[in-house]
């Protein structure tokens, strides 16, 4: 074969094996995001459950979740993890519903959304894990 033809096709396969990679790279960018999303609203909770009747930090940690929230929103979603999405989506937006019904007094739906929001992100992990990813 000459030198040529041989280099051709030693790059069409390097070029075919990154190619298959990038599935798997635009996979693990989301993971990474979802990940960060769902350890800092995990923090929160765990750090709101205690203090629930503290409307000013209540007000500060809803204030992030909607931010959070809108951020997992607007993420890439690659089709390899789409069916984990509306999980991470239901976390977060269980994260805003129960910080605005501590901040609005009702603390037995503070902890049926805490408790939601929970319950998803566990969803959302055993979804990813059962898809081949492994969530950070």
């Amino acid at each position: 074969m000459p030198v040529r033809l041989t280099r051709r096709i030693a790059s069409l396969a390097l070029a075919a094996l990154l190619l298959s990679f990038a599935p798997l790279a635009r996979a693990g960018t989301y993971l990474d995001g979802a990940a960060l999303l769902l350890g800092a609203a995990r923090i929160e909770r765990d750090a709101v459950r205690a203090k629930s009747n503290d409307k000013e930090l209540v007000r500060m940690v809803l204030a992030i979740a909607k931010a959070r929230s809108d951020a997992a929103r607007e993420m890439t979603v690659p089709k390899s993890v789409a069916a984990a999405h509306p999980h991470l989506l239901l976390v977060l937006e269980n994260c805003e519903r129960a910080y605005a019904a501590a901040l609005a007094g009702h603390s037995a739906k503070f902890v049926e959304h805490i408790e939601r929001a929970r319950s998803e992100d566990a969803t959302f992990r055993a979804v990813v894990r059962d898809l081949g990813y492994t969530l950070r």
